[in-house]
């Protein structure tokens, strides 16, 4: 019924407007985390240029510099990791600023797999910052779909897509049986308590790497949590099989055999009651 998969989280926090920097430091952590052998690692949100968004908005810095730092998916860095993930045979995702065509940039998630192929990217479709028709620096998502992975079909929220009960909800109904969530924002107990809320609501695992804390939840149940700046944590994850009359029936007999002693242990604390 689920498939163990050894996952890590790096809290690595970029510097702002240093893509060069932040890719070397992304891939020395990378190559850190692999030593313990985990089959998928997870970075933060905006990791490549080190989420600018908010300068731009905040009139510190231009449009034209966001779209200039923004990567594109066939661009040298992206390609870069690919060869990394290949190298250490290990499936990586992290976010970053994705410039698609000539004038548009999103904020974007890739997931890289062992053979340094893309199966999947994922555009943030909430914002707490918001958004304008007239930004192309900071551009919504359109699509909110799950994809395959080694591993199964996955799903990306992004941040502040977190606290949305509905984005989570959809990936999951397109068959997503984990969910990986970049993050760069609050790190307080209620971001805590809505991750595990998202998890328990879907029957899902999910990772999370965001700026200052990592979190990995399994079976509905916090099994990593690491506060701190450019920490890595790892744990199994139990990736559920998708439903099917196949599943369905090896859950049914894995029950079913259990019961037989359980219902009679449950017999002698009740005998033993009532002497």
């Amino acid at each position: 019924m689920y498939q163990s998969v050894k996952a890590s989280a790096i809290s690595l926090k970029p510097i702002k407007w240093d893509k060069a920097s932040n890719a070397d430091k992304l891939e020395a952590f990378f190559v850190e985390a692999a030593k313990d052998t985990p089959q998928l690692i997870l970075a933060t949100e905006g990791v490549l240029e080190g989420y600018v968004v908010m300068d731009v908005i905040e009139g510190k810095a231009a449009p034209e510099a966001m779209l200039e730092i923004a990567e594109p998916l066939d661009g040298a860095y992206i390609h870069r990791f690919r060869r990394l993930a290949k190298q250490l045979k290990t499936c990586l995702c992290f976010g970053f600023a994705e410039r698609c065509g000539t004038a548009s940039v999103y904020n974007s998630a890739v997931f890289i797999d062992t053979n340094g192929e893309i199966c999947g990217t994922y555009h943030k479709t909430q914002f707490a910052e918001g958004t304008h028709p007239s930004w192309n620096f900071n551009c919504i998502g359109e699509t909110i779909r799950a994809f395959d992975t080694p591993f199964g079909r996955a799903g990306i929220l992004i941040c502040n897509d977190r606290w949305n009960p509905l984005i989570a909800r959809t990936l999951v109904l397109d068959g997503a049986q984990f969910l990986l969530i970049p993050s760069y924002g609050s790190k307080g107990k209620s971001q805590n308590q809505t991750v595990l809320a998202r998890a328990r609501e879907n029957g899902v695992p999910i990772v999370e790497a965001n700026v200052g804390m990592n979190l990995i939840i399994n079976k509905g149940e916090i099994v990593v949590y690491k506060w701190g700046n450019d920490q890595i944590s790892t744990a199994n994850i139990e990736i559920p099989a998708l439903p099917s009359t196949e599943a369905a029936r090896r859950a049914e007999q894995e029950y079913l055999q259990a019961q037989g002693p359980e219902m009679e242990a449950r017999y002698r604390k009740t005998t033993d009651r009532l002497r």
